[in-house]
């Protein structure tokens, strides 16, 4: 059935080019989410990918499988724009009528997005390839895609075939027109790079399974805390190395003391939040509305929580740009 597909998709039948390409669509988007760290950047390089295998197919031998084929492609439309793109650039501090504390640090990775669980069935639950070190839903947190996106391109897309995916090395080689030796090196320096980063990874606690009643207890606690501007009770909520980030502002904070700071200028300013539960990045996620004295709450971003048994070690805040994605709307009726 799939070589009478390729037939007809190399006749200009683009029903069969659909058929072919269909299953692959989805693990393709978030093979290109990871390389480049931002949804919108993912979506763009997904439809060269399937444009160049529109085009190209007329030169695809079947040596091997035309998945393997589609991430040649779609990895290599990825590094050329890792190579050419001008990343989103850094914003400024601008939530009117707070005076946040001085950051701990300032983030790298400003173009990161968060990717909506919606579009994630079917591949944050497949099982990996043969080679693979990574689980699924692991290798598409943000603390990991983030973490990713520090690496050089070609070191970046070697962990990801190998490490992520599981392609063999001859396989990775094949797809970055590279000997195996020179993949076997980049995968080497990669993993060293990427536990650099990430040294207290393998150390914590795992987060609670996914709608379990643990992670639900944690998530509910928190709305409470949030909406109600708590801030003794969301302290509790938190690892004391507790780490907030808010692309594309580099602002970052670490440690339970300065993050409780930072949450007392937000809630001392008098801003009150409504929050639409969701999920992103195979985590608890909300889109955040600020109540307005009308009654009428308006979309002011996304919060996306990072757990840790039964506490709160990551949040990382983006704009309200993103909540289309998740299907949120920009504004609340009253509630």
């Amino acid at each position: 059935m799939a070589a009478d597909l390729i037939s007809k998709a190399r006749a200009g039948d683009g029903e069969a080019f659909r058929e072919l390409t269909e299953p692959h669509r989805r693990e393709l988007q978030v093979h290109c989410y990871r390389m480049l760290g931002s949804f919108q950047d993912a979506e763009d390089a997904l439809q060269d990918t399937l444009l160049a295998a529109w085009q190209g197919l007329g030169r695809f031998e079947g040596r091997a499988s035309l998945r393997t084929w589609l991430y040649r492609i779609a990895t290599n439309r990825c590094l050329n724009a890792r190579r050419s793109a001008s990343r989103r650039p850094a914003k400024q501090w601008d939530v009117p009528d707070v005076e946040p504390p001085e950051p701990t640090g300032l983030g790298e990775v400003v173009w990161l997005e968060p990717y909506p669980d919606a579009l994630l069935e079917g591949t944050i639950d497949a099982p990996p390839g043969p080679e693979a070190r990574y689980e699924q839903a692991e290798a598409v947190s943000l603390a990991f895609v983030a973490a990713l996106q520090i690496l050089p391109p070609r070191q970046l897309a070697v962990l990801i075939l190998r490490d992520v995916l599981g392609f063999h090395t001859n396989e990775v080689a094949d797809m970055l027109d590279s000997s195996v030796e020179s993949v076997k090196s980049a995968l080497k320096r990669a993993r060293a790079s990427l536990q650099h980063r990430r040294p207290t990874a393998g150390s914590r606690e795992a987060s609670p399974a996914r709608h379990s009643p643990a992670e639900d207890a944690i998530v509910a606690k928190f709305v409470r805390a949030w909406e109600s501007a708590d801030l003794d009770a969301l302290m509790a909520l938190l690892t004391d190395d507790v780490f907030v980030s808010m692309p594309p502002m580099p602002f970052e904070y670490e440690g339970r003391d300065v993050v409780a700071r930072f949450c007392a200028s937000i809630f001392h300013a008098g801003r009150r939040f409504d929050l639409v539960p969701t999920r992103a990045n195979g985590q608890p996620a909300f889109g955040a509305y600020l109540r307005a004295a009308n009654g009428i709450s308006h979309g002011m971003g996304l919060y996306v929580l990072t757990l840790t048994g039964d506490r709160i070690c990551a949040m990382t805040r983006f704009e309200n740009s993103v909540l289309p994605s998740f299907g949120l709307p920009r504004s609340l009726p009253n509630r």
